[in-house]
C-alpha cells in the first residue's frame, strides 16, 4: 500500500539514521552539554542570525507549545488562522499546557494576512479580553500554500506596529523555502519573525524539532519551559545529531572534499523531491480537472509545495484507499464528494506517483 497521507509516515533518512549511528559512540555529557549541540548553535546561527539560538525538542506541539508559552504571559493570547495545526491538531495544548487562548481568523487559502492583527487589535488593554500578544503563521500553510518573505514582513510589520510578536510554525519551512529558492534566513529573521519552530520529522528526521529563537527578547524562560514541560530529553545529542545531518554531512572519509561542498544540504534535497512529487502527481491529474467541463477531480488549492488538495466522488476515493493511504480534509461540493490531501515526502518516487496517478484514472473509468 503506498501513501500519500502525510510525509509524517515517510522513514528517516539514511543520511539521518547515519548521523544517529555515529553520535552514539562513548559517554557524553547529557542533556545539551554535549558537541553535537553545541555545534548545532554554530549552524543555526550561521543560517539564521548572530543572535539566534535553538532548543531541540522531541515534538512539533512542543516546539509550538515551547515557543509560545515562552512569549506570552499568563494573560496572553495568539492570533493563527482557523486552519493552524496548533488551533486544529494538537488536541488543545496550547490551552491546556500553556493555558494561552487561541483567536483565529478565517483564511481561505491557509495564509494569515495583516488584517487578522487589526481584528484584535483593539483589544489590547482591555481587561475583560485575553491579550492578543503573539501572532502565529504556519508555513507552508495547512493548506499547501506559501507565504512569499514579502506576506511575512507584512505581517511581522503591522504586528510590531502594535506591540505583538511573531511565531512561525516551520514544521514545512523546508518545503516552502525550496519553492521560493530562499534561503531559511528569507522566511525567517529578515522577514520579522521573533521565534520559529523548525520541523524536522516531516523532512527525513527520526526524532526531532527545534525552537529556535531568532530575538532573544521575545522569549522568557524558554529553556525552563522545556524542562516543565517534558521535552528536554536527557540524550539530546540524538535530537541534536539529526537536526544537523539537514544542515552538513556525516563524516565521510571516501567522499571528495569538493563534492561534498558542492551538494546541496539535505533539507533542501528532501524538499526538493517532496515538492516536485507533488507537481508531478498534480500534473499527472490534470486532464481530469477541465476549467469546461463537470471535473470529476477539482483541484481545491494551488499546490505550491508538496501538497496536493482535491476533490472526488467519496466512493472514489473509498475505492482507491484501498491501495493508498490518503486523508478525507473536508467536504466536497455536494453531498456525494470529498476533499482529500495527498501529500509527498523526500522518499515519494516518480514511480509512486505515476501509479497512483494511473490508479485514479482507472478507478474513475469504472
Amino acid at each position: 500500500m503506498s501513501s500519500f497521507a502525510s510525509d509524517n509516515y515517510a522513514p528517516a533518512h539514511p543520511d539521518v539514521l547515519a548521523a544517529l549511528a555515529a553520535a552514539s559512540a562513548g559517554h557524553e555529557v547529557s542533556y545539551g552539554e554535549d558537541p553535537w549541540t553545541a555545534r548545532l548553535q554554530e549552524v543555526v546561527r550561521a543560517r539564521f542570525g548572530a543572535e539566534a539560538t535553538a532548543y531541540p525538542v522531541l515534538t512539533g506541539t512542543g516546539a509550538n507549545v515551547i515557543a509560545l508559552m515562552s512569549m506570552l504571559p499568563r494573560w496572553g493570547a495568539v492570533v493563527a488562522t482557523e486552519h493552524a495545526h496548533l488551533n486544529t491538531d494538537e488536541n488543545g495544548a496550547p490551552e491546556r499546557v500553556g493555558g494561552i487562548k487561541v483567536l483565529t481568523v478565517p483564511a481561505a487559502d491557509g495564509r494569515l494576512t495583516p488584517d487578522a492583527v487589526e481584528r484584535f487589535a483593539d483589544d489590547l488593554g482591555d481587561p475583560h479580553r485575553a491579550q492578543p500578544l503573539v501572532v502565529s503563521i504556519t508555513q507552508t500553510t495547512e493548506l499547501g500554500t506559501v507565504y512569499t518573505p514579502q506576506e511575512l514582513r507584512a505581517i511581522s510589520d503591522a504586528a510590531h506596529a502594535r506591540g505583538m510578536r511573531v511565531h512561525l510554525d516551520g514544521s514545512r519551512l523546508a518545503n516552502a523555502a525550496v519553492a521560493l529558492d530562499v534561503p531559511l534566513r528569507a522566511l525567517t529573521t529578515d522577514a520579522g519573525v521573533d521565534v520559529l519552530s523548525f520541523g524536522g520529522t516531516k523532512n527525513g528526521l527520526a526524532l526531532g524539532e527545534a525552537v529556535v529563537v531568532l530575538d532573544p527578547s521575545a522569549v522568557d524562560g524558554v529553556e525552563f519551559v522545556r524542562k516543565a514541560t517534558m521535552q528536554l530529553a536527557s540524550k539530546m545529542r540524538y535530537v541534536s545529531a539529526q537536526l544537523l545531518a539537514l544542515f552538513e554531512p556525516v563524516g565521510d572519509p571516501v567522499a571528495d572534499v569538493d563534492e561534498i561542498a558542492a551538494a546541496d544540504e539535505l533539507w533542501v534535497r528532501n524538499a526538493r523531491s517532496a515538492n516536485a512529487m507533488a507537481t508531478r502527481l498534480r500534473a499527472g491529474l490534470a486532464d481530469l480537472s477541465p476549467e469546461d467541463v463537470a471535473r470529476p477531480v477539482a483541484f481545491t488549492q494551488p499546490t505550491e509545495a508538496n501538497a496536493v488538495f482535491a476533490t472526488l466522488p467519496r466512493a472514489v476515493a473509498a475505492a482507491l484507499r484501498e491501495r493508498h493511504r490518503f486523508y478525507d480534509w473536508g467536504p466536497g461540493e455536494t453531498p456525494d464528494r470529498v476533499e482529500v490531501r495527498w501529500m509527498c515526502a523526500w522518499d515519494t518516487t516518480a514511480a509512486d506517483v505515476d501509479d497512483f496517478v494511473a490508479d485514479v484514472h482507472a478507478t474513475l473509468a469504472r
